[in-house]
């Protein structure tokens, strides 16, 4: 995402519809509510470990702040930077600081076959592969969003979001088969290959 976060503030159709998860005080209290919110807590088990621990990881940075080119809590993340911190830390893989490259790792997934862990692609800055988050599971997906914003959760099917999904990555090859729920909404037919960058 390095290298387009500059653009994201020139967008003033993304300044208006994007609605932000606003920033809880308490990473962790966050954690368990979202959990308890869905109904989570039961299904935790069965997926795999490293997913698991991904979401967790991932979890634990919300309301740390949008940063160009930042990849640490103490600096601020931008949205490649935040997906490399999280699979480093928690799987010791590290990924290109760069949203375009990510979306070459792994195997492609369709939309409807999404699993927590599973890297999700959008065009935020009028060009595809834009921008990059995390895949969470219940249709949400957490990411550092913009300058101004924080580390948040968001949903797949909001209007911003879902206009500007471009595809989703898996990088996590041993998941459990009976996983947290699957996204709702069913990928495009001909959904095009990943393959380009930024915020």
């Amino acid at each position: 995402m390095s290298g387009a976060a500059a653009g994201a503030q020139a967008d003033p159709v993304a300044a208006q519809e994007i609605q932000a998860t606003p920033a809880p005080e308490a990473p962790q209290d966050a954690i368990q509510q979202w959990i308890d919110r869905h109904h989570m807590a039961d299904k935790v088990s069965q997926v795999s470990t490293r997913a698991s621990d991904l979401v967790l990881t991932a979890m634990s940075f919300i309301g740390v702040r949008y940063r160009y080119g930042g990849n640490s809590a103490s600096t601020g993340f931008d949205c490649s930077g935040f997906v490399r911190h999280v699979y480093e830390t928690t799987l010791g893989m590290a990924l290109p600081h760069n949203a375009k490259q990510q979306s070459r790792e792994g195997e492609k997934v369709a939309e409807n076959a999404l699993r927590p862990g599973d890297l999700v692609f959008f065009n935020t800055l009028r060009r595809a592969f834009s921008h990059v988050g995390i895949y969470i599971g219940n249709g949400q997906f957490i990411h550092a969003p913009r300058p101004g914003e924080r580390v948040q959760i968001d949903n797949l099917d909001a209007p911003y979001w879902a206009r500007r999904f471009d595809g989703a990555r898996r990088l996590v090859r041993r998941a459990a088969e009976n996983l947290v729920p699957t996204a709702e909404a069913a990928a495009p037919a001909d959904a095009a290959p990943i393959g380009t960058e930024t915020r």
